[in-house]
């Protein structure tokens, strides 16, 4: 036997041996792998829906001008807020002072005809007694002072509308309310058929309106009717910079007709406007609300229900829908399907597929199938304090299809 068939003998001697000896190669099984859990809760949460709207102001105002003249002052700076009454613009007098001046002329020429006529209709009431008098110049005499009182009835009226026109010339403010840029300036012609000469909004409180779509419309009565309709529910503003107007707001007005071509029914709510800012040496005040603007309106009920709440992270998805993986008795993986409600990023309420004390795995799910055998202990710290700093969580972002969009609030202490 040569060198080589004997390396050849011993090699297939050590391979031999391996295999009838294999089971010492073989890796240890490794036990079940750790998961975090939490129990599912009942937990008091506030409901909300959102929807888009628009900011309006409460009173508005078109001033026009009553009368035809010249426009000799402007009296009011653009943009400042004005109160009730106060002087807009000055046009030409003139012309108005000498009509009414006429008219009262014209009642002062009747009023001493008049005069002179009841002096007559007395004469001839004296002379029915005697020879000379004749009824039918008694009843002349009547029926013509009757007359002169009907004309300076008239031309009373006349004085009160040259006085009235006279009047129109001042241009005053009729709301209190923030008024905007002038359209014409001194020296042109205005009358009522020149327009719009400025406008004023109101300025404080404001109305926001937004459409609901009727069927939640309908969920929102069923919701909120029992617990007091309107008054069961507070309004909030998103501006839109994202930021959480500090104001609250009550709903006042819902529309007694469904706009056909949205199938949505208008809401109206009002809500504080308060200055911002002292006004400046001009009278311009800053308020953060501005007729015309767009937000989002966020309907926030008052009383606070109870809801089964898990961590958002412990929901998965499928073809299916949401499920979530528990431990059961034994220790084992199990999938449970259920409907979420309203939800927010750390939170998601459970309607249905789960019970309180149920343990939802929230850490280790991507390491578990369902059925098999876990190692459960608490979830980390993290995750209990963002299950308690729920209510500190941003409102997710709204849909700007113009609908709705939910979340919710953590209430609990």
């Amino acid at each position: 036997m040569n060198l080589a068939e004997f390396s050849i003998r011993i090699l297939a001697a050590g391979v031999m041996t391996l295999i009838a000896g294999g089971t010492s190669w073989t890796q240890p099984a490794a036990g079940p792998p750790a998961v975090g859990i939490v129990e599912a809760i009942k937990r008091p949460i506030t409901e909300s829906s959102e929807f888009l709207g628009r900011i309006e102001a409460v009173n508005r105002v078109n001033v026009v001008a009553r009368v035809t003249a010249f426009l000799e002052e402007r009296l009011f700076v653009d943009g400042a807020e004005l109160t009730k009454g106060a002087p807009l613009y000055r046009l030409e007098r003139g012309p108005f002072e000498a009509d009414l001046a006429s008219k009262r002329a014209q009642v002062a020429q009747l009023q001493a005809t008049l005069e002179n006529a009841k002096l007559t209709a007395e004469r001839a009431r004296t002379l029915l007694g005697g020879p000379a008098g004749q009824q039918s110049t008694y009843d002349a005499a009547i029926a013509n002072q009757r007359s002169l009182e009907a004309q300076v009835q008239a031309a009373q009226a006349q004085v009160e509308a040259s006085q009235i026109n006279l009047d129109y010339t001042m241009i005053s403010a009729p709301i209190d309310g923030k008024i905007g840029r002038t359209a014409v300036t001194e020296g042109n012609v205005v009358g009522p058929g020149s327009g719009v000469l400025t406008t004023i909004v109101s300025q404080d409180p404001m109305y926001v309106t937004f459409p609901v779509p009727l069927r939640q419309a309908l969920e929102l009565r069923e919701r909120y009717g029992p617990q007091g309709g309107l008054e069961a529910v507070v309004i909030r503003l998103r501006l839109p910079n994202g930021r959480m107007y500090g104001k609250s707001g009550k709903l006042n007005f819902v529309d007694n007709t469904i706009a056909q071509n949205t199938d949505t029914i208008t809401v109206r709510g009002e809500i504080a406007n308060p200055i911002l800012r002292a006004p400046s040496t001009a009278g311009v005040t800053v308020h953060e609300l501005t007729d015309g603007e767009f937000v989002t309106v966020v309907l926030e009920g008052i009383q606070p229900i109870e809801v089964l709440a898990i961590p958002r992270s412990a929901v998965l998805s499928d073809q299916q829908g949401d499920y979530v993986l528990t431990v059961g008795a034994d220790d084992k993986a199990e999938q449970r399907r259920i409907q979420l409600g309203q939800s927010k990023p750390t939170i998601a309420s459970v309607i249905s597929g789960l019970a309180a004390g149920d343990k939802v795995i929230v850490e280790g799910l991507q390491r578990v199938r369902p059925g098999q055998s876990v190692s459960p202990g608490p979830a980390s710290a993290l995750i209990l304090s963002s299950m308690k700093a729920g209510a500190s969580d941003a409102p997710s972002q709204p849909d700007h299809s113009g609908t709705t969009d939910t979340r919710l609030e953590d209430k609990r202490p």
